[in-house]
This record gives structure tokens, sequence and C-alpha cells, in this order.
């Protein structure tokens, strides 16, 4: 059951925090409807049913969902395509029919199990992506803070629409009813973050527009909005060609998918609880067909909302049902309220929550990790922020691929030895007491050997063979599976060696992987006995048992065996390298 994991204790908090999410979903709500080409209300009315299926439906705990940049941005730009005027009759038409047909394809999505795709998104690509959406949010919340309205496209626009609204529409007292509100928000959060500061700034910032300081000043205030719930009817199929629309409405479907999944999978993480993404999905296809019943464009879950949400402790469904409730609220009896919420107080509520969502301390510690992993958090970053959502996640994500291709093509792998007075065969680079044997190879290989790293393979081992070498021996117990390029190559690497009366063995190695040999035209392997549970098998094959004769040992200063047992697993821990001793 959904439900089932709620915390009697946490419901007050859940319902106060759904409160604040709703009051503040007012301007986000309006403002991203007007971007999408309808009428402010149906941003208020897109805050209630969708947001009500998502809270009773959705495994996710903390996620809000509503009207939002995104999809908001794309049903714009579609509608301009169209040259159908922002705010008009047809606008309105057209919309919910848009709506509606990416209900349909997240429903479909659901049924293919499209959620699996979210496996294949590691952390530094979520975090560069949630980064990018909250820092574009901000960049196009800043002009509403400045006097101005919201900015859309991506950074260059936004930069662009911030220098013009700087230019044209700069209001001084709104900058600093903004700015001193933002201040407040983020100093609070630090010293008492557990006092929910936007509630006494919304009054605050209320009580300055019901007594006329607001308009005094010109200060821009939200637009009266009639009373009254939105009516439920089927969306106009005839206001355009319905082929007109499946390519835009399946872009819109895959960003609602993409960002939502993405994000709400990374709140879950963050608290440790887990989400069905298949489900997930259904639920914003639901959500979606709601919208498109109530008039409303496309929904998606909000960053900005959701993070705010966390910040003030809101751990459940519930609050997602409270802030549906109240909107309803609001819209049957507050709308009169509605009028006195300056902008740029609600801006500065909505810009503290997104500051919040940014994940630089994740890019910190990737910095000081994993260098490749933090240069993957800021492609998807600033991919986002340069070139929009899908962009933005379609490089973090190749990104990822291409960096597991270069893991496996270049894995870890050493050449092995012994140590006097201990058992098994260790690297001879990581210990200092290791020795190759004499006219024996022991080379490890610790990943699947496939055509990306088969020449690495190859080029190891010819290049350790020397005239003296008789015998070369695999440890093969990383390797679980291996294609027909590299199967071709060792062939003939066999062939080679065995010309020069060298002999070739695997060992260690999985049952399957010999049948893998077999089917691939290794049988001879494993048929003459050169394919080997153990490395002393293969090495008893070839002639060679313990004691092993080695190679010439190095002059060492310690030669007591206590010594170089304490030595080997101190080496086993941090390698031969001063440098790479952190504790030392």
């Amino acid at each position: 059951m959904i439900y089932k994991d709620i915390s009697v204790k946490k419901i007050p908090t859940d319902i106060f925090t759904g409160v604040i999410i709703a009051l503040v979903s007012i301007p986000i709500s309006m403002g991203y409807a007007q971007v999408s080409g309808l009428p402010a209300v149906y941003g208020l009315y897109g805050s209630i049913f969708p947001i009500l299926i998502f809270g009773l439906l959705s495994t996710s705990k903390q996620f809000i969902f509503g009207v939002d940049a995104a999809p908001a941005a794309l049903v714009g730009a579609f509608l301009t395509a169209l040259e159908v005027e922002s705010g008009s009759e047809r606008a309105v038409q057209i919309v919910p029919v848009v709506s509606f047909f990416v209900g349909i394809w997240l429903v479909l999505l659901s049924n293919l199990k499209a959620g699996r795709l979210v496996s294949y998104i590691s952390s530094p690509v979520m975090g560069g992506f949630i980064s990018g959406i909250s820092t574009t949010i901000i960049f196009m919340q800043i002009p509403k803070v400045m006097g101005g309205t919201s900015g859309t496209g991506e950074m260059f626009e936004l930069v662009e629409h911030i220098i013009e609204t700087s230019r044209t529409r700069f209001n001084l007292m709104s900058l600093g009813l903004g700015t001193a509100a933002l201040v407040i928000l983020l100093v609070s959060k630090k010293f008492i973050p557990r006092v929910p500061m936007s509630i006494p700034v919304m009054a605050a910032g209320a009580v300055l527009g019901y007594t006329g300081f607001a308009d005094r000043y010109g200060v821009a205030r939200l637009e009266n909005i009639e009373r009254g719930l939105p009516a439920w009817k089927f969306p106009d199929f005839t206001a355009l060609d319905v082929s007109d629309v499946m390519s835009t409405s399946l872009t819109i479907a895959i960003v609602i998918m993409a960002e939502t999944l993405l994000a709400s999978n990374n709140l879950a993480v963050k608290n440790g609880y887990k989400l069905n993404n298949n489900h997930e999905i259904l639920v914003y296809g639901l959500g979606n067909l709601a919208a498109s019943f109530t008039g409303c464009c496309p929904v998606n879950g909000s960053v900005s909302r959701s993070a705010m949400g966390d910040q003030y402790g809101g751990r459940s469904q519930i609050m997602s049902v409270t802030a549906a409730v109240t909107m309803a609220c609001i819209l049957l009896f507050g709308t009169s309220f509605i009028q006195y919420l300056p902008v740029p107080v609600l801006t500065a509520i909505v810009i503290s929550a997104l500051l919040g969502a940014v994940e630089f301390h994740l890019a910190e510690s990737l910095f000081k990790r994993d260098k490749h992993e933090f240069f993957i958090f800021c492609a998807a970053f600033f991919g986002v922020l340069l070139f929009g959502t899908v962009y933005g996640v379609a490089i973090g994500i190749v990104l990822s691929f291409v960096t597991v291709i270069v893991n496996t093509a270049n894995p870890k792998r050493s050449f092995l030895g012994i140590i006097d007075g201990h058992e098994g065969f260790h690297s001879l680079e990581r210990n200092t007491y290791a020795v190759p044997l004499k006219n024996v190879v022991l080379y490890r290989f610790s990943g699947n050997l496939y055509f990306a790293n088969i020449d690495v393979f190859i080029d190891d081992i010819e290049k350790a063979v020397s005239g003296n070498t008789k015998c070369v021996v695999v440890d093969s117990g990383a390797i679980c599976s291996i294609d027909i390029t590299a199967a071709d190559r060792i062939a003939a690497l066999y062939s080679t060696l065995k010309k020069n009366n060298v002999k070739l063995y695997f060992a260690s190695h999985i049952g399957p992987l010999n049948d893998r040999f077999r089917k691939l035209g290794l049988g001879e392997l494993v048929e003459e006995g050169h394919c080997r549970m153990t490395i002393a098998a293969a090495l008893s094959d070839a002639g060679y048992s313990a004691p092993y004769d080695t190679e010439e040992a190095p002059a060492q200063t310690v030669s007591s065996p206590e010594d170089r047992f304490g030595i080997h697993e101190y080496e086993w821990a941090f390698g031969t390298n001063d440098k790479n001793n952190k504790t030392k």
C-alpha cells in the first residue's frame, strides 16, 4: 500500500507544508500557464486534480506535481509555430488536446516499462540535471524580482531577458522587496531551519499589497482571479489536425518522464525510499489526462516545490493531497486574497527553495573524489542550462555510457608472482616481495573480454612473452563473458604461441565461460585441457609444481617471514606507492 509507511506524528507537518506549497504554487502556476499560452487562472486549475491524483496514487512520498516550466515552454513554442496567439480562444482549445495526447503517451510508456531507463542514469548525471533545472528556473525568476516578467528559453535567452528587463522595466522598490525577502529566507534557513519563514514573509507581502504600498511604488501584484473550480469536459479534437500534435506531445511526454523520474528518484535516494518507476509514469499520464479534462497545459514534477516541501519537513503524499485541497479552497473562497500578493516577494520564496535544490555540494565531493564523474556532472548541468532539458539529459547519459565503455576497455590488470612463505599468486606491481615464476607469465585481467579491450589484453601478453617463456597462464576469474571479436583474436594468439612452443592457459573462471569458448570456436582450449579451475592446476599441467622456481629476487631490506607477512597485508591495503597512502 502506498500510505503504509506514513508516520502519524508527521501528518501535521505534512499538512502544514502542503498549505505552504499551495500558496507558493499560485504565482508559479499562473506564470507557467501564461508561458504555455493559456490565461493565468488555468495554472491554478492545473494545481488541483492533477496534484490530487498524484498524491493519491504515486509511490513518491515527497515529490510535487503541477504546472511547470519545461512542458509549458514546449507548448508555448508549439502554439507559436502554429501562429496561435497566446491567451486566445483558439489557444484555450488547442492546449488541452496537447495535454490529452501527452497523457496517452505516458500511459503507453508505462506499459512499455520505460521506467527501467532510469537505471542507466548515474548519480552525477542526476545531480547535474537537477542542478541545471534549478539554476535555469532561477534565471527565469530573476526578472520578476526586478519588476518584469518571467523569462523563457535557455541561459543565453534568459540572460538577455534579464538585461532587457533591467533597462526597460526595472523597479528599485521591487528589487528591494525581493532581495530583502530572499535574504531573510536564506538567513533563517541557515540559523533557524525548522521555522517556515516563507509564511510570515508572504503575510508581510500581502499586508504591503493590501495597504496600497505596493501600488504606490509600482510593485507588481498577482492578478485577480475569478472564483470557482474548473469545469470538466473533453478537449475539442477538431481544434487542430491530430497529426500535428503527435510528435510534439511525444516530446513533451518524454521530457516529463525523464525530468520527473530523475528528480523524484534523486529525492527518494536522499531520504531512503524506493519508487516504482513504471507505476510513476502511469500516474504522470493520469495526471495529464486530468489536466486535459480541466483545460490545462501538460503538468510535470516540480523541482522548486518539491525542494520546498523537503526543506519544511514534508515526508508523505499527504503533502500533495493537502496542496490540492488548499488550492481548491483558494479558488472557492480566497481569490480576493491572491490580488494582494506582491510578485517579487513570492518569487524570492521560489528562488530560496531552488537554491536548496542546486547540488553544488555533490559537485564539490565529485571534484575531490573522481574528476571524471565531476566532468559528467558539469556536462549534464551545463547541457540543461545551455541547451534545455532533453539535450542536457542526453549529454549526461551519453557521457555515462562513454565512461562505462572507457572503464571496461581499460580494466585493472596485472602480472602475478609468488611471495616466499605466502600462499597464492600476487601482483608484482603492488607487492614488494612478489617475484615472477621462471619461464612463466602469470597475467590477471579484471574484466569481460570484448572488441573494445581485446587489443589491450593481446598487447600485454605479447610484450610479456620472451624467448625464455614456456607458459602463459591467464587468471580469468574476473572474466565472465567474451564476444566473437575477442574469441577470434585469442584463437590467433593461441596459434602463434603454440608455434613458438608456448602454452596458453585460462584458469579460475566460472564454468559458463567454457561454454562460451566452445560456442565461439575456442573449444580446443577446453578440450586440450588449457582451461583449468585453478592457476596451480594450469601450472601443473604445463609441468610446473610447487615449490616453484622463480626469477632472481631483488635485494630486500626486510627478510623475516613475520615482516614479509605484515608488509604484504599493508601493501594489499595501500599499495607500494607512498603517494597513494593518504593515512601514512
